[in-house]
C-alpha cells in the first residue's frame, strides 16, 4: 500500500478508477477522478478558495468512521496510549504558543481533554471558551471524564483521538488517513458542486440528512449517535457530514489552494510540508455544527487543529490505496 505522489502536469499515468479487487471489510471502493475542489458559495471562508481542478486515484474508504468497538480493538492488541491519557509534554505545549508565554504552573499539567459543556444563556459565538472545558480524565474511554464510560457506546465513532492517535490506528490497521483530495471527492460523490454529502438541498429538521446542533447552540447539551444512523451518500459512505469531524492527512495551510491552481491539474495533492507546523486539517463537521454558528458539515469547508489535541467532537476514517 502506498501513498501516491502530487504529479506534475506533464505526467500521462492514466488515473486509478478500477477496484484492484474485493473491498477489504467495512470499506468502499472509490473510484478515481477529477473534481473541482473548494467552494465559491457564499457560505465558504476564504481557506475554501480558489476552486481548482483535482484528479485522485481511487482508494478504499471506511464505509463509517472508527468505532469506540474498532479503537478498542486496536488498544487491547497494542497496548497503545492515547496522547489525552499521557501527562502533556511540556516542551511541545510551549512551542506552539506565542513568544513570552508564561509557562504552566508546577502541577497543572495532567492529562484530560476538551469536552463540550453547554451554556446556560446565549453567549459570543466569537469565544469558544465558553462551550468548552478542558476535563482532567477525559478521553477515549471516558468521553465526558471520570465517571463516565463507553459503556453501551461499541457503535458510536471514537472521540478525544490526537491526530497522532489516528495515525497509530492507521498504521496498526494496514490503512492511513485520507488527503484532503480524497475525502473531499468522497464526500461530493457524484455532485461536483454540491454544497454537502448528500447534495444542494438545505438540511432538514423533519427529514435530517446529518447529526449536527439544533435550537439555540450552545445553550444545551449534545453528543454523538451510532455510526450509520442516517442515509449514505452517493458513495456509500455514511456520515460525512456532522456526528464527528475527520482528520485528514494534510497540514492546515490556507494558502494550500493557490499554490495548486497555478500548478494547472493537480493530481493527489497531499497538501503543504509539514514543516509549516503542528495543524492538521479536520474535516465533515460535527454533531455542534449549527447553521447560526459553524456550517463546517458542508463538504467543502475545513478547520485547523493541533496535531496533539483531540476533543469530544473529532474522530477519523481511513482510506487504503494499492499500488
Amino acid at each position: 500500500m502506498v501513498l501516491a505522489a502530487a504529479c506534475s502536469p506533464g505526467d500521462v499515468a492514466p488515473l486509478v478508477t478500477d477496484a484492484p479487487g474485493e473491498a477489504p471489510p467495512g470499506m468502499v471502493w472509490i473510484p478515481g477522478g477529477r473534481f473541482d475542489m473548494g467552494s465559491q458559495s457564499p457560505l465558504a471562508g476564504r481557506e475554501e478558495s480558489p476552486v481548482h481542478a483535482v484528479e485522485v486515484d481511487g482508494f478504499f474508504m471506511d464505509v463509517h468512521t472508527v468505532t469506540n468497538a474498532r479503537f478498542h480493538e486496536f488498544v487491547n492488541a497494542t497496548g497503545y496510549v492515547t496522547i489525552a491519557e499521557r501527562v502533556p509534554d511540556e516542551a511541545e505545549l510551549m512551542r506552539q504558543m506565542p513568544p513570552g508565554t508564561p509557562r504552566p504552573p508546577a502541577g497543572s499539567l495532567v492529562p484530560g481533554s476538551l469536552v463540550f459543556t453547554p451554556t446556560s444563556k446565549p453567549v459570543d459565538l466569537r469565544d469558544w471558551s465558553q462551550w468548552w472545558r478542558f476535563v482532567p480524565g477525559a478521553n477515549w474511554r471516558h468521553p465526558r471524564g471520570p465517571g463516565t464510560s463507553i459503556e453501551g457506546l461499541d457503535d458510536h465513532p471514537v472521540v478525544h483521538v490526537a491526530w497522532d492517535d489516528a495515525v497509530a490506528f492507521a498504521e496498526w490497521s494496514g490503512t492511513r488517513l485520507p488527503t484532503e483530495a480524497e475525502w473531499e471527492f468522497a464526500a461530493r460523490g457524484s455532485s461536483n458542486h454540491a454544497d454537502h454529502a448528500w447534495g444542494n438541498a438545505p438540511w432538514d429538521s423533519t427529514h435530517p440528512q446529518a447529526h449536527i446542533y439544533t435550537g439555540s447552540f450552545p445553550t444545551h447539551d449534545a453528543t454523538t449517535v451510532p455510526v450509520g444512523r442516517h442515509a449514505p451518500n452517493a458513495n456509500g459512505l455514511y456520515d460525512m457530514s456532522g456526528n464527528v469531524w475527520h482528520w485528514t492527512q494534510d497540514v492546515f495551510d490556507i494558502g494550500t489552494y493557490g499554490r495548486d491552481q497555478a500548478i494547472g491539474v493537480v493530481r493527489n495533492p497531499v497538501g503543504a510540508d509539514t514543516a509549516l507546523g503542528p495543524m492538521r486539517t479536520l474535516r465533515g463537521g460535527s454533531y455542534l455544527c449549527n447553521d447560526s454558528y459553524c456550517r463546517g458539515y458542508r463538504v467543502s469547508a475545513r478547520s485547523p487543529n493541533a496535531r496533539d489535541s483531540g476533543a469530544s467532537h473529532i474522530g477519523f476514517r481511513t482510506v487504503m490505496t494499492v499500488a
